[in-house]
This record gives C-alpha cells, structure tokens and sequence, in this order.
C-alpha cells in the first residue's frame, strides 16, 4: 500500500519534531530490535528509526528489511532516518504521535 502525497505530507510534517525511538547500529537488525520496532510502532504508530550501519545501498535494504518484518509503511528516508507508518487499530490517545497530532496536544 502506498500513501497518497498529501497523506505523506501529513505524516512527514507529524514526524518532524519527533526523535529517533527505535536504532539500528551495528549488530544489524536482532530480536531486540524487532522487539522494540513492534512496541514502539504498536504505541506511537508513527516513528522514526536511526540506520547506523553501512553506506547507503545497505540502509536501503536494512529499511525495506525492516517495513517487511513489521508490515510497515515506509513514510520517508533522510539521511540516516526512516520514518515508519503502522496504523493500530485501538490506538492509545497518550501514545499515539498521530492522535495527539490531531488533537494538538503533540504542538
């Protein structure tokens, strides 16, 4: 599924302000990370993640890797982070970057 360009625009604008919850160093992507990619998307539903490892090529791949793993939706790629999409179907008001967003208590 890929998102239409305004809905990007949203989420790119949500993101924005937002740190890094989730990084991939160099032991590459283990159970703890995974663990943590399916806690941190579960609770914010929008996130960014930090790929420290290798050069571009090898980031792309960690990327897709890891959109795959947690049925993902990839937002954007800057640099060395990757913003992520996964929609909860009961999200938690307090948790959730896109709820608060809408709300305007994420501003």
């Amino acid at each position: 599924m890929t998102l239409p360009i305004e809905q990007r625009k949203q989420y790119r604008a949500i993101a924005h302000h937002l740190k890094p919850i989730v990084t991939i160093a160099g032991a590459g992507i283990t159970e703890g990370v995974i663990n943590e990619l399916e806690r941190a998307l579960n609770d914010h539903e929008l996130i960014k993640v930090k790929i420290a490892v290798g050069e571009k090529e090898e980031r792309a791949e960690v990327i897709k890797e890891l959109c795959e793993m947690s049925r993902s939706e990839l937002v954007q790629v800057i640099g060395r982070t990757a913003i992520l999409l996964r929609k909860n179907p009961r999200p938690n008001p307090k948790l959730s970057n896109l709820l608060r967003h809408q709300s305007g208590a994420g501003k």
